[in-house]
């Protein structure tokens, strides 16, 4: 996503918010479950047909370097764990902050506050190269197959499902 900064927690695009060409971020997990509680947090409703939600999974085409949100960085660097749970404005600017000062980091790995802190992902820009153009498998949230597991992980998160 190349439009920001939004509400997303380490949305690292300056303001005000707009298009930009030398900034996105693609928010990622490495499980379903994680996305869906990600996604879906601020309503608490796994909506499977508004605006045509899908879940996507794709195979990186090369390592990552990413910065390890989970670990003691946060506290050496004068943040806290609160960086993945805290207030977003400050996790966004924290990302700013990082993407500015280690040109190398192509996103963070941090833990979902959603999803007991699973691993969660935010790769910039700069990890563009690692991303293959087209998902591997992509099924819209309505197909049939994903009822059963969006009906647990509703379960599991106190989410409603429509």
């Amino acid at each position: 996503r190349s439009f920001g900064p939004t509400n997303a927690r380490f949305a690292h695009h300056p303001s005000p918010a707009r298009r930009h060409r030398t900034r996105a971020i693609l928010d990622a997990s490495d499980s379903g479950p994680t996305s869906v509680a990600e996604v879906f947090q601020q309503t608490r409703v796994i909506d499977r047909f508004a605006d045509s939600p899908a879940l996507a999974a794709f195979q990186l085409m090369r390592d990552l370097q990413l910065l390890d949100l989970t670990g003691a960085w946060p506290t050496r660097a004068g943040a806290s764990m609160a960086i993945t749970s805290g207030s977003r404005a400050k996790a966004r600017a924290w990302s700013r902050a990082i993407h500015a000062a280690y040109p190398n980091v192509e996103g963070l790995l941090y833990a979902s506050s959603m999803n007991a802190n699973q691993p969660a992902f935010a790769l910039y820009e700069r990890a563009k190269s690692a991303v293959p153009a087209s998902a591997l498998l992509e099924f819209p949230l309505g197909t049939p197959a994903l009822a059963a597991p969006l009906a647990a992980a509703a379960v599991r998160f106190g989410y409603a499902l429509a």
